[in-house]
């Protein structure tokens, strides 16, 4: 079963059974040994649905669906689907040229009639092509027109994002729901079980360079143990989503590579601003000042530079403000600010206060889930310093699609989670969706600040650059002082490869898993 058996004590029986389990997990023609060696990929996310706005980045990611335009890692649009574009001079009217070559995995052509009704049915789901003022999507004989009713500067970061991938037109029901994941890139679908795993194979009707890796599978393993020991045991070729403890451990492995990458992704804490005690700014002004980062980026991530000082990190540097006041612990003045409210320690060290009602506990709950596996023990961590300063907390460990839920339900308190700010090429329109008029799943709620919607929306249409400097300080600041989310720490993607495969790098903005530029060599 590999090196991890050899591990004492209770280590090595527990590593026993969770390689076996997940050797179980993999489809039975893998376990056979097949003539052709297939690529065992491993990961935290499941496949949670079919439609591209909510699992579509799993199969972006493994080169199943592309996007009309794609984005280099300096954030600028390349060509995908579309092999160039024409802007009118009002920035109203896009022209997208597609590849002509390009073919479904059905072998039907990827016409321009097909790119406009995916990206009309994706108007309708969550994603941001619902924050696009589309006034009409035209096609022609080998282009796609797109018209605006106004400025939008970030619609090429919208058109490259997952959630607005092109699926063939046999993808869709009449209603626009998707029942079959029909793309265009270098693998094809072959099976799905959601929501822990797939088949993928290489298309005969791929248009690009034929990739060297003719087979691949994805596994979704919850557990950041588990994940980390079919890596050791090589029972999984690449494994993502390595918690920080095991992130050490395996670089010291003698048959893995393990790699990583600093992401535009942040740890952070969500709270419902509407709520009876947070929509008081010393209240959260207390939480944020009881947060430990520093140690939490060392304890916890191993990493001291991964302690946040304010929620855009350095790599985003139109964003980032250098001169905002870093974020730190101060228990003395958080309590401070507590006893000012009005909240006086109980026997217990948990505060109360005297109100209309009677007396109040200052207890909240604090949601978080698994995927990323380093959540639960931040929680924890925050858990234990809001303590000390007389905050109560219960951790709810769930799923992911809890926090949204819970959002839009209006019962959510306080949510621990990590936000990507390059999952769309411009971080604007994730802090679009965040911190608009309404706020967003995974950003503000209840919110009533109008200064960040304002400066968001004068940044959609034409301005000097000095303008554009000023509105995104303006959003940062105001996010800094008014703390509609805390930031916590800031993030890395690290994960551990094969020996034997070659070619292989990390995307920094999570958009691809770069399978068709891999290939195997020896060990």
């Amino acid at each position: 079963m590999g090196r991890s058996l050899f591990m004492p004590g209770r280590r090595r029986w527990l590593a026993a059974g969770l390689v076996s389990s997940g050797l179980a997990a993999w489809p039975r023609w893998l376990q056979a040994g097949p003539s052709v060696r297939a690529l065992r990929v491993v990961g935290p996310w499941e496949i949670t649905g079919l439609d591209p706005s909510r699992a579509g980045y799993l199969f972006s990611r493994h080169g199943v669906s592309e996007t009309l335009l794609d984005i280099a890692e300096d954030g600028n649009p390349t060509p995908a689907l579309a092999t160039h574009w024409e802007v009118s001079a009002d920035q109203r009217h896009w022209r997208f040229h597609l590849r002509p070559q390009a073919r479904f995995h059905d072998g039907s052509p990827v016409t321009p009639q097909a790119v406009a009704a995916a990206l009309q049915f994706a108007r309708r789901k969550p994603g941001g092509m619902g924050l696009v003022p589309l006034e009409a999507i035209d096609a022609g004989t080998d282009v796609v027109d797109v018209h605006l009713a106004a400025d939008f500067a970030a619609l090429p970061a919208v058109l490259a994002h997952s959630s607005a991938q092109i699926l063939a037109p046999a993808s869709y029901s009449t209603g626009g729901s998707v029942r079959r994941v029909i793309g265009s890139g270098p693998y094809q679908l072959t099976d799905i079980e959601p929501p822990q795993r797939f088949s993928l194979a290489r298309s005969p009707h791929w248009d690009g360079p034929r990739p060297a890796i003719a087979a691949v599978d994805y596994l979704a393993v919850g557990r950041g143990e588990s994940r980390a020991l079919l890596a050791e045991s090589g029972q999984a070729d690449i494994v993502y989503g390595l918690d920080p403890a095991s992130w050490q451990r395996l670089k010291r492995h003698a048959r893995l590579q393990v790699h990583s990458v600093p992401l535009p992704r942040t740890i952070y804490l969500k709270l419902n601003a509407g709520h009876r005690w947070l929509a008081e700014l010393p209240l959260r002004q207390a939480i944020s000042l009881a947060i430990d980062r520093a140690g939490i980026a060392h304890a916890i991530l191993r990493d001291p530079q991964a302690a946040a000082s304010q929620l855009l990190p350095p790599a985003l540097a139109q964003w980032h403000d250098a001169d905002l006041p870093a974020m730190g612990q101060d228990i003395a003045v958080a309590r401070q600010l507590l006893a000012a409210a009005g909240w006086q320690p109980a026997a217990d060290g948990i505060r109360v206060r005297q109100g209309a009602k009677g007396g109040e506990r200052l207890a909240l709950t604090l949601r978080t889930f698994p995927d990323r596996p380093e959540l639960p023990i931040i929680a924890a961590a925050v858990q234990e310093q809001l303590r000390q300063v007389g905050i109560a907390v219960e951790v709810l460990l769930g799923n992911a699609s809890d926090v949204p839920a819970a959002h839009r339900q209006g019962t959510l308190e306080l949510a621990l989670g990590a936000r990507g700010y390059g999952i769309y090429a411009d971080p604007m329109v994730t802090l679009l969706q965040d911190f608009g008029p309404e706020g967003g799943d995974w950003g503000a709620m209840n919110w009533g600040n109008q200064t960040v919607p304002a400066a968001l929306a004068a940044l959609q249409g034409p301005l000097r650059e000095r303008d554009r400097h000023a509105l995104r300080r303006t959003v940062t600041r105001t996010l800094h002082e008014e703390l509609p989310v805390i930031p916590i720490a800031w993030n890395l993607l690290a994960a551990a490869v094969h020996p034997a495969l070659r070619g292989f790098t990390l995307d920094p903005l999570e958009r691809s898993y770069r399978l068709e530029r891999l290939s195997w060599g020896e060990a």
